[in-house]
């Protein structure tokens, strides 16, 4: 009995349910601007560069959208395909992360042997679409937002605002009832 079969069996599947509701709700935004939408300044493009401090761990809040804002993203094999690019291209370490259907949220730390972080990202998206060449319609925006955590507090403050993301966009009632989310590493501060 295959897996979809046997869930059938079983009886109702939340997560199919969750999957269906949002890919009824997708809707191709018209382009917006991404500041304007991230609740970020508003620059055409954003600052990169990371500064590193020998006297502080180096932890990036880092923000990817989907190009146009096309809603792709939310989906149990983008999901699992984004965990296993994020392990295997090392040079940055994946903590903690939220996948939304238009842009994924996650925090990042140099890992052994560290490259820019411009650099991580533009091989960790081609990574992706090369896993899911067939699909030419889910695309990266070719920018990014990024920016440093500054200290314990901060990076406090943007795991709430990140993990309550889906609530704020009335995706489900509960932060932990989203499923595209987790953790890679443990990122301590």
């Amino acid at each position: 009995m295959t897996k979809r079969v046997q869930k059938e069996a079983d009886g109702p599947d939340p997560l199919g349910a969750l999957v269906s509701s949002l890919e009824a709700r997708q809707e191709p935004r018209p382009p917006t601007k991404a500041s304007a939408s991230l609740d970020l300044p508003n620059r055409k493009h954003p600052a990169h560069g990371v500064r590193t401090r020998s006297d502080q761990p180096t932890i990036i809040s880092l923000t990817v959208c989907a190009k146009d804002r096309h809603g792709w993203m939310a989906d149990p094999q983008v999901h699992l395909m984004l965990r296993d690019v994020w392990t295997n291209a090392s040079a940055w370490l994946v903590g903690r992360y939220v996948i939304l259907p238009d842009h994924v949220h996650l925090f990042a730390a140099p890992g052994l042997a560290p490259i820019p972080l411009d650099n991580w990202v533009r091989y960790w998206k081609s990574q992706f679409s090369k896993k899911i060449s067939a699909d030419r319609t889910r695309r990266w925006e070719t920018d990014h937002w990024d920016s440093r955590v500054r200290d314990v507090e901060s990076y406090r403050n943007k795991w709430e605002y990140v993990q309550n993301n889906p609530v704020r966009h009335g995706l489900v009632a509960r932060a932990e009832d989203w499923p595209f989310q987790g953790s890679i590493h443990d990122l301590p501060w």
